[in-house]
């Protein structure tokens, strides 16, 4: 039996949200079963398919629950291949990148999940308890030039694998991309998110204190612990012209620092620390109403 792409894909199926099972032997009655358990139909009907490309076979499904065929002889073949498919056990094969790009696409299609904060984190993301598993993933995705960062997260024990930065999420897009509907999506709009604008401020005094107002108003954030007025963006220099606005028309001072998230992406952000600055701010509509609603409550 060939090792294809549908191959590697089903395989990879098994290993992240499937099973290849049989009961145990102290039972009577006796079963092999091998499936796929996901709520998502695009996924269940591509497992499918597969599945009975690579084995003659055609697996029955459950909308919304999974995919799942009885066969001691599928179970056999699959077991005595490949080994354990257990969350803990299961490890990548050897194969052609082609194969490989088939079977990351099932695997993140299962296991992995998109963060899309607009100029701030943007990244695939997922989550692990087989080490030696969830590296050769990594070092699968490197092979085709998309860096990630593994780390452990001890109070879970699990490993989490992070894909982040426009040039990977781009590679990722090209070379495996999302079969998931909603996942490849999001996909999309984190790699739209990354487009660099520098803000156009305009000459006209009084155009420029409207473009300040409308920055703050779909920018500006309220700080639920202290109250700071803060607005985010990837160029810093859109925040030191603001910052200047702010200070020749508005007589208002503010701070602009470079900060970095949790995977390593830097941003900046303008803070407006003083407490009448901020209510200035938000008595001349400066800010939009769910964030003045944010700064009512911090006052009382």
């Amino acid at each position: 039996m060939k090792f294809n792409e549908d191959f590697a894909s089903v395989h990879a199926y098994l290993c992240a949200d499937g099973y290849v099972v049989r009961n145990p032997p102290t039972q009577k009655t006796i079963y092999y079963r091998a499936g796929l358990r996901n709520t998502n139909i695009v996924l269940l009907r591509d497992f499918q398919g597969k599945f009975k490309r690579v084995f003659g076979l055609k697996p029955w499904l459950v909308e919304g629950q999974r995919c799942e065929k009885g066969s001691k002889e599928i179970y056999s073949l699959l077991t005595e291949k490949f080994g354990s498919f257990y969350s803990w056990y299961w490890s990548m094969p050897k194969m052609s990148l082609i194969n490989q790009r088939a079977w990351l696409r099932s695997y993140f299609d299962c296991e992995g999940w998109v963060t899309c904060k607009t100029h701030q984190n943007r990244h695939i993301g997922a989550d692990c308890v087989n080490k030696i598993g969830i590296t050769q993933v990594k070092d699968s995705l490197e092979l085709l030039g998309i860096y990630s960062k593994l780390t452990y997260l001890e109070k879970r024990k699990i490993y989490r694998l992070y894909i982040y930065g426009k040039h990977n999420l781009i590679m990722f897009d090209k070379k495996i991309g999302f079969l998931h509907p909603s996942k490849k999506d999001k996909l999309n709009a984190a790699i739209r998110d990354f487009v660099d604008y520098e803000w156009v401020f305009p000459n006209n005094e009084g155009e420029l204190t409207n473009f300040v107002k409308e920055t703050f108003n779909t920018r500006g954030k309220i700080k639920r612990d202290n109250g700071i007025l803060r607005l985010i963006s990837n160029k810093e220099i859109n925040l030191i012209r603001l910052q200047k606005v702010l200070k020749k028309q508005l007589h208002i001072e503010s701070k602009v620092n470079k900060r970095t998230n949790g995977i390593g992406t830097s941003y900046f952000e303008l803070n407006v620390n003083k407490k009448d600055d901020v209510k200035m701010l938000v008595e001349n509509e400066f800010i939009n109403d769910s964030e003045k609603e944010k700064w009512l409550k911090l006052k009382k």
